[in-house]
């Protein structure tokens, strides 16, 4: 029981750390420069920008509904941790509409280069999505959607959080300027690089597959010189019936190089598969305890 409870709070402090982060970066970053948002925060915006009604408020009422849906649709364990992202998020957008208005914090405006606000929006909104992604949950909205049109149309996640994102910014023209909309693109792309990293760039690896004739001395030179380990596997050529070793070892990526050169000195005839990997846990890499 005491053993759950804490893989329970490990989990849950990451969601609360990461959409603090994501709420400080959208109103300290986005909104006093008019910047978008795609998903349900970038209706948010709009309903701000538009009509003055706070963030927090829109996105609470605009994701009660999308929660009993997919309560109904996914069940209550897959929605869990989305809706305590949700909550929490909305939770930290209000304390922080409540620190603006007391003057407790003063948001970064820029009156005419706002490149520096998109670069740090992108960093802050991405970090922030990043590590609440990162522990299983999201901040609700278009995610529920997503899946509800993926469940049932056969659409894929990416397509239509992608055809959303670009509804909303698109309908932002409406009330922002476009250099605007254009800023807010390139403070996308740079939250999506920024989750990308968070979510497996920072434990990011690669697997060799390596099939060769000298699978012994390959496998040595890899553990001697590289001090990386190595599995060897029993396998049978589908053509020429014989028996071979195939090598398998997983090292980081600024690692590749030198565990090619150091197969190619070995067996310039090597054939090596190279695969992305993510989260390897072990002896030389990241260990949870």
């Amino acid at each position: 029981m005491y053993q759950k409870t804490k893989v329970q709070l490990r989990t849950l402090f990451p969601i609360l750390f990461g959409t603090a982060v994501y709420a400080f970066g959208l109103y300290y970053f986005v909104i006093p420069n008019e910047l978008m948002e795609g998903g349900l925060t970038g209706i948010a915006l709009l309903l701000n920008y538009a009509l003055s009604i706070p963030t927090s408020i829109s996105a609470l009422v605009l994701n009660i509904p999308l929660f009993f849906v997919g309560w109904r649709a996914f069940g209550g364990r897959a929605m869990i941790y989305t809706i305590i992202g949700t909550l929490s998020l909305i939770v930290f957008l209000r304390l922080m509409e409540i620190a603006i208005h007391r003057g407790w914090i003063v948001p970064f405006q820029s009156q005419q280069d706002y490149f520096l606000a998109t670069l740090y929006a992108g960093v802050t909104l991405g970090a922030g999505l990043g590590i609440v992604l990162r522990f299983g949950a999201t901040t609700g909205g278009t995610d529920i959607v997503a899946r509800l049109v993926s469940k049932r149309q056969g659409w894929s996640m990416g397509q239509v959080i992608l055809l959303i994102d670009a509804i909303v910014i698109g309908s932002s023209l409406l009330y922002i300027p476009k250099e605007k909309v254009l800023y807010t693109l390139v403070a996308v792309f740079i939250a999506s690089k920024v989750i990308d990293f968070v979510t497996e760039g920072a434990y990011a690896s690669r697997a060799f597959t390596i099939i060769t004739d000298k699978a012994p001395q390959v496998a040595e030179a890899i553990t001697r010189e590289m001090d990386r380990g190595v599995t060897l596997f029993a396998a049978r050529g589908a053509y020429s019936q014989q028996e071979k070793q195939v090598v398998y070892s997983v090292v980081a990526r600024h690692e590749m190089r030198t565990l090619q050169t150091l197969v190619k000195m070995i067996d310039p005839l090597a054939f090596i598969v190279i695969t992305d990997v993510h989260d390897v846990l072990g002896e030389g890499f990241r260990i949870d305890h």
